[in-house]
């Protein structure tokens, strides 16, 4: 497995050795001790999520306020996304900063992202499943929402038209 930075320097990416032939592929999708020696910390996964969007869909911006805040490692295991990471850390040097990735089953990029960052996608293929390990528990009062069309943060999503949002994220 290899790291890869990304425009913020706590965001990377990380890209898994493939190992291809005429019957299809194998990697490693995720190895404990490998993952956190790249990463440099100890790290304890607690959940895992799937979810399948169709072209269009626009999940988030999401996070979870302390003490629930949680680090994501996403992956796309059918289709294509682009995935937004967004600095909400007040203290950081990239505050209010953001990053996106093509995240697709064809690069098999994971992207990880610690805490204190609002995640979202954009799906671009017809469909698109994702798949992400999180270091805390999902909780519904702790979770917080920013527009995905702030203009503050003046996110370039590659949306063509008016993207399909849960009603959630339309508030």
């Amino acid at each position: 497995m290899k790291l890869n930075d990304t425009s913020i320097p706590d965001v990377k990416i990380l890209i898994p050795e493939v190992y291809s032939d005429n019957r299809g592929f194998f990697f490693e999708s995720f190895n404990q001790k490998t993952f956190e020696h790249l990463i440099g910390r100890s790290i304890h996964f607690v959940q895992d999520n799937h979810s399948m969007s169709r072209k269009g869909v626009l999940r988030g911006l999401h996070y979870q306020e302390e003490p629930m805040a949680q680090a994501k490692l996403i992956r796309v295991i059918s289709g294509e996304v682009f995935d937004v990471a967004v600095d909400i850390r007040p203290s950081s040097a990239t505050y209010r900063q953001w990053t996106g990735n093509i995240l697709s089953a064809q690069n098999h990029h994971q992207l990880w992202i610690p805490e204190g960052f609002a995640h979202g996608f954009y799906t671009l293929s017809e469909t698109a499943e994702v798949e992400y390990k999180t270091t805390n528990f999902y909780s519904p009062q702790h979770e917080k929402c920013i527009a995905w069309n702030s203009a503050e943060l003046a996110i370039e999503w590659p949306i063509f038209g008016k993207p399909l949002l849960s009603t959630k994220d339309a508030h």
